[in-house]
This record gives C-alpha cells, sequence and structure tokens, in this order.
C-alpha cells in the first residue's frame, strides 16, 4: 500500500518548490514526480508479489496502465478545477451531491482505518527481526498473541502521542519515510544486484513465463493486491494547482513518476525471489528474510538487524502520521454539518480526539480477526483485501464523479484536462474502471497460495465486512440535523448550490461567469438541515440572481477568483 500522509503542500517540501510571503507556491514538474514516489512507494508488499516470480513484472505493468495512470489523469483535473477547500469531498460532491461526496470521504478514512492493523502486523514481524537468531524470528513473528500485543501496543502509544498535534507526527513521518522507504528500498535492490553478479543461485525458474495463467482464479487473487499498492494519487493530485503549466507538466511528472515506482517495485520483488524458493515466501516474513539471505551472501548478516530496525521505525513514522491526517479531514467535513457536534470534539492542539477514540475502538476491534483467523499471514490477507475493496469503491465514485461533471460543468475551465477530448475522456475512464473491476472481483477469491482457512468464512467476512463499511456513511448521512453544522464554519458551497439547480442538471453559465458575493451569500444559508439552494424556498430566487453579469472567471473554479487550493485531501479546512 501506499505511505498514505497528509496531503498538504507545504512550502520547501520539495526540491522546485518556491514560497514566501505573497508568492505563490510552485512546483516543478521533478518535485511533483518525487512527491508522487515517496508517497506511493511502500515495501511492505512486495513479498506478496515475490510469489509469481518474473510474472509479477506483467502485473506491475498492468496495475499502473490500467489504475496508476488514469486514476492519476482523472484526480488532477478534478483537483485543478474544483480547487476551494474540500479535497475529494468537493470533487464528488460537485458532480455526485454531498451524500455521494461525504460517503467517498468516508470510504477513505475507513480504508485507512482497516490498513492500520494491517501494517501494524508487518511491524510486529519486522520487530521480531531486530534481536533474536532468525529461527527465533520466525516463530515470534507467526505467533497470533505477540502479534495482537504488538499491533494494539504500538497503535495507541501513536494514538495518545498525536493528541499533542500534527507537527511531531510529520516529522517523524518525514524520517521515518527515509530510513523506513528510501534506504532499505535502495539497499533491496543493490543487494539484488550483487547477488546476481557474484554468481549465487537463483530460486526464480528462469523459464518461468512472463504471462500468467488467468485460467487459476486462486494464483492471481493476491496480484489484486497491487492496486493497492499505488493508492493515494487523490492525495497527491490537490498539489497539481501549485504547478506551473499543468497540462504539460503534470502527465510527465506522472511518467517519470511510473517509470521508477515500478523500477523499485519490480527490482525489489525479484530480490526476494531470488534468494527465497516460492514455497517458502511468506506475505509478511519474507522481506526481512531476503535482506537476510542477501547480506548473508557477503558474510554480513549483522545487517539484517539494522534494516529490521529501519523498517519498524519506518512503520511507526508513517502510522503516527496517518492517524492524524485522514480523521482531519472527517473532522472538517463532519463540520459542514455531516458529524455529530460529539464527535467534532477537539483539544487545545486542534487535534479531533473524539474522532480518533473512535478510529481507535474500531482498529482495536478489526485487529480480533488475529484471533479468529488462522494464522497471522491469513489476517494480513483479508484486511488488505478488504481495505482494497473499500478503497476501489470510493475508486469508482470518483470516475462517476468526474464523468458527471465533464456533462453538467463543460464551461468550468479545467486547470489540467484529461487529453484526448470525448475519446480520452471515456478511454481513460474506461481503462480505470475496469481494472478497478477486475481487482475488487478477485478481492472476493480465496488466495491459494496461503492457507486462510474455510474458503466460505474468508468470503463471508470478506463481504459481509465490506458490505458494513460501504452502508455506514449512508446510515449516518439519513440520521443528519441541522444542529450538527458548526455555526463556525466557512465551508463554501458548491457550484450547483449557487447556481440554484441540482447536481444532475447541466449549468447554465458561460464560460467565465463568476457569480456575485450575494449568490454565494444565499447559497451558505442552512434551511431545514440542507445548504439553501437544496430547498425549494431559496432555489427560485438564486436562479434568478444567476441571471446577473459579473466579472470573467479567472480561477479554474467558476464560483470565484483566485480560489486557493484545498488544505489537504481528504476535507476542507476551517
Amino acid at each position: 500500500m501506499a505511505n498514505l500522509k497528509s496531503s498538504t503542500p507545504s512550502p520547501g517540501a520539495a526540491k522546485g518548490v518556491a514560497s514566501g510571503p505573497g508568492k505563490k507556491t510552485v512546483i516543478g514538474m521533478w518535485a511533483m514526480t518525487i512527491l508522487i514516489v515517496t508517497n506511493i512507494v511502500s515495501m511492505r508488499g512486495l513479498a506478496s508479489q515475490a510469489e509469481y516470480g518474473y510474472t509479477s513484472i506483467f502485473y506491475y505493468v498492468f496495475a499502473a496502465l490500467v489504475f496508476l495512470i488514469p486514476y492519476s489523469l482523472v484526480c488532477a483535473e478534478l483537483a485543478s478545477t474544483w480547487t476551494k477547500s474540500g479535497g475529494l469531498f468537493r470533487w464528488v460532491s460537485e458532480g455526485l451531491g454531498p451524500k455521494i461526496g461525504w460517503a467517498a470521504m468516508y470510504y477513505e478514512w475507513q480504508m485507512v482505518v482497516i490498513w492500520f492493523p494491517a501494517v501494524l502486523m508487518f511491524g510486529a514481524v519486522t520487530l521480531a527481526y531486530i534481536f533474536w537468531p532468525e529461527s527465533f524470528d520466525a516463530k515470534l513473528s507467526s505467533n497470533v498473541i505477540y502479534s495482537l500485543i504488538v499491533v494494539l501496543a504500538v497503535y495507541w502509544v501513536a494514538n495518545f502521542n498525536s493528541f499533542r498535534g500534527q507537527a511531531y507526527a510529520n516529522k517523524l513521518s518525514t524520517v521515518g519515510g527515509l530510513f523506513g522507504t528510501i534506504i532499505p528500498a535502495a539497499v533491496l535492490i543493490i543487494m539484488g544486484i550483487v547477488y546476481v553478479c557474484m554468481g549465487n543461485h537463483i530460486f526464480i525458474d528462469a523459464h518461468q513465463s512472463f504471462w500468467p495463467d488467468f485460467s487459476k482464479f486462486g494464483t492471481i487473487v493476491l496480484a489484486a493486491s497491487i492496486f493497492l499498492f499505488f493508492a493515494g494519487m487523490e492525495m497527491q493530485a490537490v498539489h497539481v494547482p501549485y504547478m506551473n503549466d499543468p497540462a504539460k507538466s503534470f502527465p510527465k511528472a506522472v511518467f517519470l513518476a511510473v517509470i521508477i515506482i515500478l523500477a523499485v517495485f519490480i527490482f525489489g520483488t525479484l530480490a526476494i525471489g531470488f534468494v527465497i524458493p516460492q514455497k517458502d515466501i511468506n506475505l509478511l516474513a519474507s522481506l526481512l528474510v531476503a535482506y537476510n539471505n542477501l547480506f548473508a551472501s557477503i558474510h554480513c548478516e549483522w545487517l539484517g538487524h539494522i534494516i529490521a530496525l529501519f523498517l519498524t521505525f519506518g512503520v511507526i513514522g508513517q502510522v503516527s502520521c496517518v492517524i492524524v491526517a485522514p480523521s482531519s479531514g472527517m473532522l472538517s467535513v463532519g463540520k459542514a454539518g455531516y458529524l455529530p457536534r460529539s464527535l467534532q470534539k477537539t483539544n487545545k492542539n486542534g487535534i479531533q480526539t473524539s474522532i480518533l477514540w473512535v478510529q481507535g475502538i474500531m482498529v482495536s476491534i478489526l485487529s480480533l480477526v488475529l484471533v479468529v483467523l488462522p494464522s497471522v499471514q491469513s489476517a494480513y490477507q483479508i484486511l488488505s483485501q478488504m481495505s482494497t475493496i473499500i478503497y476501489l469503491t470510493m475508486v469508482f465514485i470518483i470516475y462517476f464523479a468526474f464523468l458527471r461533471l465533464r456533462r453538467t460543468e463543460p464551461n468550468v475551465k479545467r486547470g489540467f484536462r484529461v487529453p484526448g477530448g470525448e475519446f480520452g475522456k471515456w478511454l481513460v475512464a474506461g481503462i480505470g474502471m475496469l481494472g478497478a473491476l477486475v481487482a475488487m472481483v478477485l478481492s472476493f477469491v480465496p488466495p491459494s497460495q496461503i492457507n486462510t482457512g474455510s474458503p466460505v468464512t474468508y468470503v463471508v467476512i470478506l463481504v459481509l465486512g465490506s458490505a458494513l463499511f460501504i452502508v455506514v456513511p449512508f446510515i449516518v448521512y439519513a440520521r443528519r440535523k441541522s444542529s450538527w453544522r458548526d455555526p463556525q464554519t466557512t465551508f463554501e458551497p458548491f457550484e450547483w448550490e449557487i447556481e440554484g439547480r441540482t447536481p444532475s442538471t447541466v449549468s447554465k453559465w458561460p464560460a467565465g461567469y463568476v457569480p456575485t458575493p450575494e449568490m454565494v451569500k444565499r447559497a451558505m444559508e442552512w434551511e431545514d438541515g440542507e445548504f439553501g439552494p437544496v430547498s425549494m424556498k431559496t432555489v427560485g430566487d438564486v436562479a434568478d440572481l444567476s441571471l446577473q453579469p459579473h466579472a470573467p472567471q479567472t480561477s479554474g473554479s467558476a464560483a470565484q477568483p483566485a480560489a486557493k487550493p484545498a488544505d489537504d485531501g481528504t476535507g476542507p479546512k476551517q
């Protein structure tokens, strides 16, 4: 899975970023490339693809072509066009309405909640390999009780630490990204090359086909998890408005990032397959075993403990950051009237303590799958697949919003537009949705490579768990009350609200039109638990106002000139 982080573009966060008082933050092509690479690349899932040997190359390239590239282009268009605060919630709500926008926002957060136990299981395994001999490491890392204790202990320590504020987590995440991902990835690839050049035995069959056997669903299920490796582009897309000439620069950045990401994933995966027989590959432990075997080939076994320490630190840094970031988006959108006031409480540091308590309880309950499933591997797999299902549900919603907005708001100036006109629109969205559909279907098939217990139990857990998480935001939305809205919120209305139409209705505003301040003010009024224009009382008045002439549009949004890019990829900042 991707290294999920806050998507707030911080000045000076990457080379090529220039900022200062009164200056526009500018992200160059190479800086954007670095941002995408560092936030997508993760070491955690490489072992799962090492099962496939050279066939893993096909899966990585396929996932990049049918998921990463089209999804990146679509998110870039949405992020560079609807730039007012709200991120994902705003994009989807502009096209499909706030009910679906809230659901998409919730799924992004929920996916992360499900992801926590899975990534912490990996952390528990790496921790086991720091101090003891490998024979003891393997036994300890496969122990269910040990893994459960580590998962809960690390999570709650990180959770309470997050109450101090996001700044502490961000610093830890930055250092963790360097020592927990970049350095280990470079070492793995270099040592893999050294291992081959030394003439050591390679366990991958040299005659193995590049093409997978599509007749055996059970053997290709693990490949579906590759889609989650590339997760997080909806967060990175919020940086697009900060680029000069994004129409040209962003596709180049995506192309370069894809090459680098594929190189890391492919060579890292092959390095594991070179030193571990296919039958002995473990989804969690094999990465550490691979390091040990690679270092043993140069008689430096002790370096394996150092790498294990680095990886553990990386997991802690990543978890510390992610605990706060997605839930902050939930708080922001919740203040606009989508969460009860009891879940909007913050401490003196502005941290959403109520949401974090609920999040922690959910993580603890999900972690108990370690007890009911036959192995740590099976628990890791089922949580990873459930994360994939929830994430892909959100991805489908984003594609539908993209297609709807092309129809209902054709005159809004796009900061970046998916190339190819109508043909390009349908080609990119069609490929992306087909790829996501294939991955979702495969997610429900028990993998043949690992013991997940009863296939029926496996499928039932996935179906019921996913269905529960998918329906929750709609229940919350149906029960919302006008009293939930924080009177101090400044969330700006949607374009369709200002114009006095529904999200499915085609806008009558001409290109370059900007609504008057009075229209915007009316649209911000809350009546009968809805934003003003949704109430039939005000639709007529607002629609009449929409005929008034106003100044030409000067930004990517049709609502207000000089709209600020989203503060994060999840919700409006208050």
